[in-house]
C-alpha cells in the first residue's frame, strides 16, 4: 500500500530531526569535543542494549556483521572526532554544512555499489540545498583566517568519514543474517566509545562529568541523537534509495540552525532565513522526486 512505502521516508525524517539537537547538547556539556563524542556513543549503546534485552533478541549474528559494525565504528568515530574539532574552529554551522557535504559523495556512493540512478529533478535539487546552506552561513571566503581553514579541513574530513559510514551501515542492514537495527547500532556504539576511549587515554583526557547540566546534556545526547534518531533511520535506510537518505539527513544543519537561533539567540540576517526555506525545499524537492513504487 501507499501509505506503507512513505514509512521509511518518514522515519529518516524524524530521526535527521532528533539528531539536529546534536549541538544543542554538545554545546551545554561542559566537556571536550572527545569526551562529549565518547559519552554520545557510551549512554547511547547503553539505552540500545535495555532494549535488545528487553525484547530478548539473539545478540550474535555472525563473524561477517561484526566485521562491518566494527568498519563503521571506525568511520563514526573519525566523524565525530572531526566534526567536534571543526566546530571547535569554524562554529556548529558551517562545521555541519562541510560534514553534509556527503550529500554529494552517498547519491555517487549509491550509484556506484547499488546501481541507482539519479534524476534531474534530484541533480537539480542538491545544488539548491548546498546554496541554501551557504546562505545560511554568509560567510566570505576570501576572509578566512588560517583557523577557519583548518576548521574546513576537518569538515571536509567529516563528509568523507560519515559517507563511509552511511555506506557500511547500509551493508550491515542488507546483510543476509538481517541484524536489527537495534543490534547494528548497539554493536557500533560500543565500538566507537571504545575507539574513542582509547583516544581519550592517549590524550590524557578526563572521563569525569563535571555537573549535572553536562551529566542532562550527555545522557540526552545518547538517548535521543545516538538511540532514537539513529535507530530510526538505521531501520528505514535500506528501504530508500542512498540518495534520497542522503538528502533528508540535510534536515539536521538546516534545523541545528533554527535551535542555534532558538536556544542561543543567534544573529540572523533576512538572507539567513532565506537560506533555511531554500534548503528546505530543496530537501522537499529531492525526497519526492521520482520514487517508483513497485507492486
Amino acid at each position: 500500500m501507499r501509505v506503507n512505502n512513505n514509512h521509511p521516508m518518514i522515519g529518516t525524517t524524524i530521526g535527521a530531526m532528533m539528531i539536529s539537537f546534536s549541538a544543542v547538547w554538545v554545546k551545554l556539556a561542559h566537556v571536550t569535543p572527545t569526551v562529549s563524542a565518547f559519552y554520545r556513543v557510551f549512554f547511547g549503546g547503553v539505552f540500545l542494549m535495555a532494549i535488545l534485552f528487553a525484547r530478548h533478541e539473539k545478540l550474535w549474528r555472525g563473524w561477517h556483521c561484526l566485521k562491518l559494525s566494527l568498519v563503521a565504528a571506525i568511520f563514526f568515530a573519525l566523524d565525530l572526532y572531526t566534526w567536534h574539532r571543526s566546530i571547535a574552529y569554524v562554529g556548529p554551522g558551517l562545521a555541519t554544512i562541510l560534514g553534509n557535504f556527503e550529500v554529494f559523495l552517498v547519491p555517487a556512493a549509491g550509484a556506484l555499489l547499488f546501481g541507482e540512478r539519479l534524476n534531474l529533478r534530484f541533480i537539480l535539487s542538491v545544488p539548491l540545498a548546498v546554496a541554501g546552506l551557504f546562505m545560511i552561513v554568509g560567510i566570505g571566503w576570501a576572509q578566512l583566517n588560517p583557523d577557519y581553514r583548518t576548521g574546513i579541513y576537518y569538515g571536509l574530513s567529516t563528509a568523507f568519514f560519515y559517507t563511509g559510514f552511511l555506506i557500511v551501515l547500509r551493508k550491515l542492514q542488507s546483510h543476509a543474517s538481517k541484524p536489527s537495527a537495534a543490534l547494528s547500532l548497539m554493536v557500533v556504539s560500543f565500538s566507537t566509545a571504545l575507539y574513542l576511549a582509547l583516544e581519550m587515554i592517549r590524550a590524557g583526557e578526563s572521563f569525569a562529568i563535571p555537573d549535572l547540566q553536562s551529566g542532562v546534556s550527555l545522557v540526552a545526547l545518547g538517548l535521543m541523537c545516538q538511540t532514537l534518531g539513529w535507530l530510526l533511520i538505521t531501520r528505514s535506510l535500506p528501504r530508500i534509495p542512498a540518495a534520497i537518505a542522503g538528502l533528508i539527513l540535510l534536515l539536521q544543519p538546516s534545523l541545528s540552525f533554527v535551535w542555534d537561533v532558538l536556544f542561543f539567540n543567534r544573529a540572523t540576517s533576512t538572507m539567513a532565513w532565506a537560506g533555511v526555506i531554500l534548503a528546505l525545499s530543496a530537501i522537499y524537492l529531492g525526497a519526492t522526486s521520482g520514487r517508483k513504487v513497485s507492486g
